[in-house]
């Protein structure tokens, strides 16, 4: 099976297309106006709409259709799915809820749907998923409202719930971040994360992969996946407390052991979060920063006490800061005054002069010791920020460089966006950059190592 006509589509037939507003064939036509290709609504009761001919079936399409999106109710989906299995259409996104997540006559119709899609070699999203968007080819084949804004770039995500989808997107958007694709898989009944993840991993527009993840049948398989691929992949696993019932409710997910996936994900080395905030701050990371050849963090701050938090949760996360060589160490005593500390972290004080600040900054980034530079500098009217000493220290160095501060919203917010689009991810907090770089550390580890793995097994 193939994932390239239903992500990557050049025709989309929308069944149970309608000109009522209040129904679901509405928002599905409303939201692919932006869509370049052909476009086909599918419903007998109606001539046309929003400017295309409307087709009484599928197959009366005399057409290559891509990808379906399916709008009608629950009982009449799976006549839908055989229907466009008969017509060759590439996939088809199920939004109908009720299913495996409902009740046993839902799991019925859903093995039904599935049996159908593996016969026709269909590729079948959900079913009671939002969808998804393709931000690069103006792909929006979601019923959400106002995904058009949503920034194109090159961060897919994945998430089992549809709403959790649609919050990172809309998190990406307030945070600046670009999104390749935003997949919502629902149920996973046909399509689940390794096919997506395998898929994401061959996609030129896509350079990390985020998921959010309530539950899956095998954790290991998940995680081995994950492993295997090229493009980092970050998890926010929920479930610390148990909210089984409610998860199984919404997406027919067993939630399981989250000690189980903190263990397996530490082992297997794939960075593991606790919101989605962090989870998006991770992925802007992985896509705009080179791979750190190693975990070793130099961490230079202007002020000690968020430098104090910051190397807390570094230590706390198992990231080492490494002694700085002799070398590096007489650089800095010779820029910086005496009450400062010049040990890794190094505290600058107040940050001297743009070229002291370079050298010095130079001279840890080329340190053999360190891997990944993590910088802090609360914000300072009358002190600039490095954007363009990072930048050419990353375009030079090829060591990642993470800046973070904090300050008043109307002043931090566009050195933000000057070192984002400088390709450096910078945070309004010294946790955010923190957690940051320990998923880059974690992640270094990972491609370095090879640990045998015996904890994350399948859940039961």
């Amino acid at each position: 099976m193939s994932l390239s006509r239903l992500f990557e589509p050049e025709s989309i037939a929308v069944i149970g297309a309608s000109a009522d507003e209040g129904k679901i064939g509405y928002a599905a036509m409303d939201n692919i106006r932006s869509f370049d290709g052909r476009v086909y609504p599918v419903n007998p009761s109606t001539g046309e709409l929003f400017g295309h001919r409307c087709y009484d079936a599928i197959d009366e399409v005399d057409d290559r259709v891509d990808l379906a999106l399916s709008c009608v109710p629950r009982q009449v989906t799976p006549a839908v799915v055989e229907e466009c299995g008969e017509a060759d259409v590439g996939g088809v996104v199920v939004y109908a809820a009720g299913f495996s997540e409902h009740t046993e006559e839902g799991s019925e119709l859903e093995a039904e749907i599935v049996a159908t899609a593996r016969e026709h070699d269909l590729a079948v999203l959900g079913p009671n998923t939002s969808g998804f968007i393709n931000a690069n080819d103006g792909v929006i084949a979601s019923f959400v409202s106002d995904t058009d804004a949503v920034p194109a770039g090159n961060v897919a995500v994945v998430a089992q719930s549809g709403g959790i989808n649609h919050v990172l997107m809309f998190m990406a958007e307030n945070n600046r971040v670009g999104i390749s694709k935003a997949i919502g898989l629902g149920n996973a009944a046909d399509t689940d994360f390794a096919e997506v993840i395998t898929y994401l991993d061959a996609d030129d527009d896509t350079e990390s992969i985020l998921l959010h993840v309530e539950g899956t049948d095998d954790a290991r398989a998940l995680l081995e996946t994950c492993r295997g691929v090229e493009t980092p992949v970050s998890i926010y696993k929920v479930g610390r407390e148990d909210v089984t019932d409610f998860a199984a409710s919404h997406t027919g997910s067993m939630v399981g052991d989250y000690q189980l996936y903190e263990a397996g994900c530490a082992q297997y080395g794939v960075p593991m979060v606790d919101s989605c905030q962090e989870l998006l701050d991770v992925g802007n990371a992985f896509a705009s920063l080179p791979e750190p050849d190693g975990s070793n963090v130099a961490l230079v701050t202007g002020q000690a006490g968020p430098g104090i938090a910051i190397t807390d949760r570094l230590k706390r996360a198992g990231t080492t800061l490494p002694s700085l060589s002799e070398r590096t160490c007489e650089t800095i005593d010779d820029i910086l005054p005496g009450l400062t500390y010049t040990s890794n972290p190094v505290d600058t004080g107040q940050p001297p002069d743009p070229a002291a600040y370079e050298t010095l900054l130079g001279a840890i980034a080329e340190d053999e010791a360190v891997d990944i530079l993590l910088v802090y500098q609360l914000y300072e009217e009358r002190v600039e920020y490095p954007v363009d000493i990072l930048e050419g220290l990353v375009e030079d160095t090829g060591v990642p460089a993470v800046f973070a501060t904090t300050g008043p919203s109307d002043a931090v917010d566009d050195a933000v966006e000057r070192f984002h689009s400088a390709g450096i991810p910078a945070f309004q907090s010294p946790e955010r950059g923190a957690e940051a770089v320990n998923a880059l550390a974690t992640y270094a580890e990972m491609k370095t190592d090879s640990p045998t793995v015996t904890t994350a097994g399948s859940e039961r």
